[in-house]
């Protein structure tokens, strides 16, 4: 097997593994690994999001069989959440992402505080409008190369929304969203050279994602809430780092 086809494949399943479980990172996850690995900013989101076409696809059909969707829930993140990522599709050929970076870095930080707050069990229950979540969400998960799960799921289940159904509906609509920014992309951008940086993904996200209904499902709520903070708060981290290494 190509050593590089491996390797996308490994970053895929990896990445997908914390996804379908958790409702975010595939996107950080493989965006930032390609990164790293030497894909401007705008072509490695556009090939991640090539990829989340078939990996959210399978994802959302096994949150759908495990009854992990809230339909009412589903519904108010969709279209704002389409619109967002067509915005952050166009916005992410013309304009650098380091504009919008520290913004999402403090918002992580304090939606990981809010989590574990909640785990904690000393923050009320609020009631947060769904569809400028799903919007702002969408803008920059294709912005930035990821971005919906963590900062959707993550600011509904700090408001006290059920982690289960909040994971399988945010997974769920991710398929729609990630389907019109790929549309977008493929309008904007040349993928045929980076065919096997999205084959990777997909393989390797496939054969992980039929896996996500059934963990979250088996999962306990709180545990669920410990991860994603953990992992929301490592987003914000890694973020920080990024920055002032940049800065330096």
């Amino acid at each position: 097997m190509d050593s590089e086809f491996a390797l996308f494949a490994v970053i895929g399943f990896a990445a997908q593994i914390v996804d379908g479980a958790l409702g975010m990172a595939f996107g950080v996850i493989s965006s930032t690994s390609l990164i790293a690995l030497g894909l401007p900013p705008a072509l490695a989101s556009a090939a991640v999001h090539a990829a989340e076409v078939v990996t959210t696809g399978i994802s959302g059909i096994s949150h759908l069989w495990n009854r992990n969707v809230d339909r009412g829930l589903f519904l108010r993140l969709l279209i704002p959440g389409i619109l967002g990522g067509l915005a952050g599709a166009y916005v992410v050929t013309i304009v650098q992402e380091e504009y919008v970076r520290p913004i999402v870095t403090v918002y992580l930080a304090a939606m990981a505080i809010l989590v574990f707050l909640r785990v904690a069990k000393t923050l009320p229950r609020w009631q947060p409008p769904v569809p400028p979540i799903g919007a702002t969400a969408g803008f920059l998960d294709a912005f930035g190369g990821g971005g919906w799960g963590p900062l959707a799921s993550s600011t509904l289940m700090a408001s006290g929304d059920v982690p289960r159904t909040t994971i399988g509906s945010v997974n769920s609509a991710e398929f729609f969203i990630t389907a019109a920014v790929s549309v977008m992309f493929l309008t904007q951008l040349d993928l045929a050279s980076y065919s096997k940086v999205v084959l990777g993904l997909i393989v390797g996200g496939a054969l992980a994602a039929p896996l996500a209904g059934y963990l979250i499902r088996i999962l306990p709520p709180r545990a669920a809430l410990v991860l994603v903070g953990i992992v929301v708060a490592g987003l914000s981290g890694f973020n920080i780092y990024q920055l002032f290494n940049a800065g330096s």
